[in-house]
């Protein structure tokens, strides 16, 4: 064992690029998740990052919705459909409820509805072939870099930060 290993007692074991990918996206859903734990001590000014303007829902909305926005193209691809075309507002939108206090209750709400997110990526992450992630039907990034795209999804939180 490593001593990183040692540490956690994880076993040395190879990582198939599955597995990596697959754990890249729950490694973003919780980083995202551990900020916003802090979150509740937001003070209720939105934050400017870059040319856009975010708050804690916003962060979580925008996770959430890219999530879902990839893997409903991931979807519609590996069943031989076309992708619904992307009409999101995406970050250049901020919302009356994104500016709502943020609460314990969302912060609950938000593991459940990011870790199910994670958990669906990491299903499907683990069920493709190599072959499969590299040479992805339709048009569009490969399912590889689909995957690796979401994981900057940590982007939205790291916007906001830790507040604690």
């Amino acid at each position: 064992m490593t001593e990183t290993q040692y540490a956690t007692g994880t076993p040395h074991r190879s990582t198939t690029e599955q597995e990596a990918l697959a754990a890249g996206v729950v490694a973003m859903v919780e980083h995202v998740l551990a900020l916003a734990a802090t979150w509740t001590a937001w003070d209720g000014h939105p934050r400017h990052t870059d040319d856009r303007v975010y708050t804690p829902h916003k962060a979580i909305r925008r996770v959430a919705d890219h999530m879902v926005d990839h893997f409903a193209e991931f979807e519609a691809r590996l069943a031989g459909e076309e992708p619904l075309p992307d009409h999101w507002h995406a970050s250049a939108c901020t919302t009356p409820a994104d500016l709502a206090r943020f609460t314990q209750e969302d912060l609950d709400e938000a593991r459940s509805r990011l870790t199910r997110l994670a958990l669906i990526w990491s299903v499907r992450l683990r069920s493709l072939s190599d072959w499969q992630l590299d040479h992805s039907p339709g048009e569009g990034w490969t399912f590889r870099q689909l995957a690796q795209h979401v994981q900057e999804s940590a982007y939205y939180a790291d916007a906001i930060g830790d507040l604690s």
